[in-house]
């Protein structure tokens, strides 16, 4: 998969995937975790940095992928890590969409 490739989402019937489908897919990420404690849920990520600047170059990194994705995730960024949240607002939940995203996130920093 080439991170800055966009995919065509608009070919796809988007629908929110099954616990089933989201435990399968959460299987093959490292570090992802699903937070049920918000609603709707969200796949979640703590990416740690050596400092400020680390941090802020993955947020940029992320915030191209994002756009040209057409996908947007809920960023807390701090001084040595930056928080990322994910869900697909329009299914009401986690997608295809949601997983692919964060395949392409973390490689950025592979």
């Amino acid at each position: 998969m080439t991170i800055f490739k966009q995919k065509d989402w608009s070919s796809q019937t988007r629908r929110a995937l099954t616990a089933t489908e989201i435990e399968a897919n959460l299987a093959l990420l490292k570090g992802w975790t699903l937070d049920t404690h918000s609603a709707p849920a969200t796949l979640e990520k703590t990416y740690r940095f050596a400092n400020y600047y680390e941090t802020i170059a993955f947020v940029n990194a992320l915030a191209l992928v994002a756009h040209i994705q057409d996908h947007h995730p809920d960023l807390s960024v701090h001084y040595d890590r930056c928080v990322v949240r994910l869900n697909t607002h329009d299914v009401g939940g986690i997608s295809a969409t949601d997983f692919d995203c964060a395949a392409r996130f973390d490689a950025l920093l592979t």
